[in-house]
Formats: C-alpha cells, structure tokens, sequence
C-alpha cells in the first residue's frame, strides 16, 4: 500500500461553471450527486475508525490518523462543494439528511464494529471508483480544471487509504460473513440514494424529461470504452475469503498523480 500522506489542498469554486464536465448537464450532476455523500459519509468513518484507536498501535495506528486526517480535508472540501451546489437551487441539506438518516440508523443500532465494517464496504466503493478515475484521463479530460483536479485529487488519497479500515476491522475481530453482510445492506442503500439524488438533480435543472440527457448518463456509464460497469469484477472480488484491499496494486496510479502535481502549470 502507498504511503499515506495528508494534504491540505482547496478547490475553489467561484469561477466553477454549472455544467463543468464536457460531456454536459446529465454527467455533470451525476459526479455533482456523489458529493452529497461525502460531508455526512467522511465524518462516519473518521467516528468508526477513531472508536478503535485505544485498541491499536505502532503504524496501524499511524495509518488511522493518517486516514482520520485525510477524510477530515475531504469532507471540508466537499462542504464547500456542496454549498456551491446549494446556491445553485439543489436542495442539499435534504438530500444530505437522507444520508444522515442512513447512517444515523446504522449508529444507534449497529455496534461499532458493525458500523466499520459499513466504512469498509463504502472505503470498497470510493476505492474503486478513485482507482477508474486515475486510470482513465478521458473521464475528465476537457471539463473544468479545478474540478478535475479536486476528484484526482480525492480518488488518488481514496486508494492511498483503501487498506486502513479494512486492516482494522481485521485487527479487532471482523468476520468475513459480516464484512460481506454489511456490503449487501450498504450497496443496496447507496444505490438508491444515487438514482434519488440524480433524479433529483436532473429535475432542477429541467432535465428530468430530458431522452438525450438520460442517454448520455447511460451510455456515459455502460456504453462508452471507460464505463462503471468495468466495476462488476472488481466489486465482486469483495466477497471472496481471502480479499484485500491491497491486492490490487494501482500503487503506480497514486505516484502518477505525484507527478502530475509537479509538472502542472
């Protein structure tokens, strides 16, 4: 796993226009509808995590506070992403209380290794979808800079920490049937909140009968050379035994994006 290293980096988005992703409005708000997650998600995990911390130490410990810290600028980050949404017209702080509810419903219910076995399966999530982000330029080639740079920016820290809860939900007693229990009840949710949330958006911005729109989402997803569904494998990979997070490499993806930061202008 790549070291993990924190970065205070900010992303401002005065000068952002709306419809920042070159391939228009409907792509646009569908990358837009995933930080709604963000702001309410990172502040769970960082509390599942540090629930842990007086039960770990040496560089897993290390590790936890490096991963506390990182959450912490990407929530700050997506605060300020989502009050630029917000002023926009999308109702965020109801579609934000949506996710509070979720993960509200999992805190007074579920004990806490429960509860970081759900920051395992959405850590199984952003990883992932961090690591189809690094991996494939075209996904943002041509929109908005700043844009671009703040979701290289949070998919490269996502993979730099992807092993962290896993390892210690591992080092406090985490079953693999619960682990993989957990990850069929969080797909199940985030899933719904995605199609909510685009909806939703689609609907403020008068797109919501919008055929061309729609097909752009789609075929954007499923139909072009880079699509989500590429995922299916590697989302499944998560029920095996034997999983981990680090199998997968990618570690030259996160010293890629280094680079980038180095020779940008």
């Amino acid at each position: 796993m790549a070291s993990i290293e924190v970065r205070d980096f900010r992303f401002p988005l005065g000068p952002v226009p709306r419809d920042w992703h070159r391939d228009g409005l409907a792509i646009t708000a569908y990358w837009d509808q995933l930080s709604i997650f963000f702001p309410v998600g990172e502040r769970f995990f960082v509390r599942s995590v540090k629930h842990y911390l007086p039960q770990v130490d040496g560089a897993l410990k290390d590790e936890c506070l490096a991963f506390c810290a990182q959450e912490g600028h990407h929530g700050r980050e997506h605060v300020a992403y989502n009050e630029h949404l917000a002023a926009q017209g999308i109702p965020v702080t109801k579609l934000e209380a949506l996710v509070k509810f979720s993960l509200g419903i999992a805190q007074k219910f579920l004990s806490p290794r429960r509860q970081l076995a759900i920051t395992c399966a959405l850590e199984h999530f952003t990883s992932l979808m961090g690591e189809f982000v690094l991996s494939h330029d075209e996904l943002l080639q041509g929109s908005d800079p700043t844009m671009a740079k703040l979701w290289r920016w949070h998919s490269a820290e996502e993979n730099e920490h992807r092993s962290v809860a896993f390892d210690l939900y591992r080092a406090v007693g985490g079953t693999h049937f619960e682990r993989c229990r957990a990850m069929v009840v969080t797909s199940l949710f985030f899933w719904i909140l995605v199609v909510l949330q685009q909806v939703v958006f689609m609907a403020k911005r008068g797109a919501l009968f919008s055929v061309r729109e729609w097909w752009r989402l789609f075929r954007h997803s499923f139909i072009d050379p880079s699509t989500l569904g590429s995922l299916v494998r590697p989302f499944l990979s998560y029920f095996a035994r034997d999983f981990h997070p680090a199998a997968r490499g990618g570690t030259e993806l996160i010293e890629a994006w280094k680079r980038s930061l180095v020779t940008a202008p």
